[in-house]
């Protein structure tokens, strides 16, 4: 029997523009590992809300699917959100990337009065329900923010999506890079990586900081 701590990792595509950012997501992987901890990724069974061309920017007429496309990151080995249960794991972890505001939320187009995806919804909630810690890297956060009332979080320095979630109900704190924001209340910790102007060493140090934060409180 295993007595590593046991992860669930959420993934809301592959690709910064229209799914999960893949620096972000892997290197959130990497620390898991890296701090003696396993993880079983999963995604919703959802179409995204649209396709981005990342090499152009613009958006094409394709239509893909939000498990499908996490999967290339998750090498195949991954599960439809529908199946997480927090009873089987000690954490829970959000990488970033606009997925988490177009699919997983609707926060890129209804900033404070978005909705966010059932099974996403649901997952949160049960997660702190079971006094399970959160973490969320990137824009992630504004979707535990949104979904739990009064909860610390941080998203780096940007104003408008600070604004949006006191908006919500929540308390914005300020950061820099490789920041952890740590709502011992709630079991929430945050980090902003790519909300930030960073390179990959200090998404890296994000994403280490914030897993040791996560797995210190289980």
């Amino acid at each position: 029997m295993s007595t590593k701590k046991q992860t669930a990792v959420i993934l809301s595509g592959c690709g910064v523009y229209d799914g999960a950012e893949i620096h972000e997501s892997v290197l959130t992987l990497l620390a898991i590992a890296k701090n003696n901890a396993d993880y079983t990724i999963f995604a919703p069974d959802i179409e995204q809300h649209h396709v981005i061309n990342h090499l152009k920017g613009e958006e094409t007429n394709e239509k893909r699917n939000v498990l499908i496309e996490a999967s290339r990151i998750a090498r195949g080995n991954i599960k439809a959100l529908s199946e997480y249960n927090p009873k089987a794991f000690d954490a829970l972890f959000l990488p970033g990337g606009f997925g988490v505001a177009k699919n997983l939320s609707s926060f890129a187009f209804e900033g404070a009065n978005c909705k966010v995806d059932p099974e996403t919804e649901q997952a949160i909630i049960e997660t702190y329900k079971a006094q399970k810690p959160i973490g969320a890297l990137c824009i992630s956060p504004v979707v535990i923010a949104k979904i739990l009332d009064n909860v610390i979080v941080t998203i780096g320095q940007d104003k408008e999506t600070a604004e949006a979630i006191e908006q919500m109900g929540s308390k914005h704190s300020t950061t820099n890079h490789g920041e952890v924001v740590i709502d011992k209340t709630n079991k929430i910790a945050t980090t902003p990586c790519y909300m930030l102007d960073a390179n990959i060493i200090q998404i890296a140090e994000g994403a280490e900081n914030i897993v040791k934060a996560v797995l210190k409180m289980v």
